[in-house]
C-alpha cells in the first residue's frame, strides 16, 4: 500500500525556525545603497534587494517565511517579508534604497512600510506594474 502521508497543518503563520535560519546566513558584501524590488500578486508577495547594477543580494517571499495558502497574500505576511529584508539589509550596511513595485496585490504598501521602519531611507518609489496595451484576442460571440 505504501507509506501513509501525514500532513501537519498549523495556523500560526510565520515559521520562526525558517526566519532565524535565513537571518543566520550572513552575506560578506557591504553596500551603502540598494534597490528593493516588490512583486505583489494576488497569491503571494515576493521581494528582492539588489545592488544598483541589478545583482541580487537578498530575496524573500511570504511562502519562504512559512505562510501557506490564503495567508500568503495578506498584508501581515507582506509586512513580515519587509521586516525580514530590512533586518538583513541593515546587517549588510544598506542605508538608503530606491523601490520598484510590480503588481496589484494586497501587500504593496506593507512591504515598503516594514522595510523603511528598520531605519532605511527611501530615495524613490517607482510603479512598474505591467499594463497590457491591447491584451489577447476576445472570445467569439455566443451563438444561440
Amino acid at each position: 500500500m505504501g507509506k501513509k502521508r501525514i500532513i501537519k497543518k498549523h495556523g500560526k503563520g510565520l515559521d520562526q525556525g525558517r526566519k532565524e535560519r535565513a537571518l543566520g546566513k550572513a552575506t560578506k558584501r557591504r553596500l551603502e545603497k540598494g534597490v528593493l524590488h516588490i512583486e505583489a500578486t494576488f497569491n503571494n508577495t515576493k521581494a528582492l534587494v539588489t545592488d544598483e547594477k541589478g545583482n541580487a543580494i537578498i530575496s524573500s517571499s511570504a511562502g519562504a517565511l512559512g505562510f501557506s495558502g490564503a495567508r500568503k497574500s495578506t498584508p501581515y505576511a507582506a509586512a513580515k517579508v519587509g521586516e525580514f529584508l530590512g533586518e538583513k539589509s541593515t546587517m549588510i550596511g544598506i542605508k538608503e534604497a530606491s523601490v520598484v513595485i510590480r503588481g496589484v496585490g494586497a501587500g504593496r504598501e506593507s512591504v515598503l512600510r516594514a522595510f523603511s521602519g528598520k531605519g532605511i531611507q527611501i530615495r524613490s518609489i517607482k510603479d512598474a506594474t505591467p499594463v497590457p496595451h491591447n491584451g489577447p484576442r476576445p472570445p467569439k460571440p455566443r451563438r444561440i
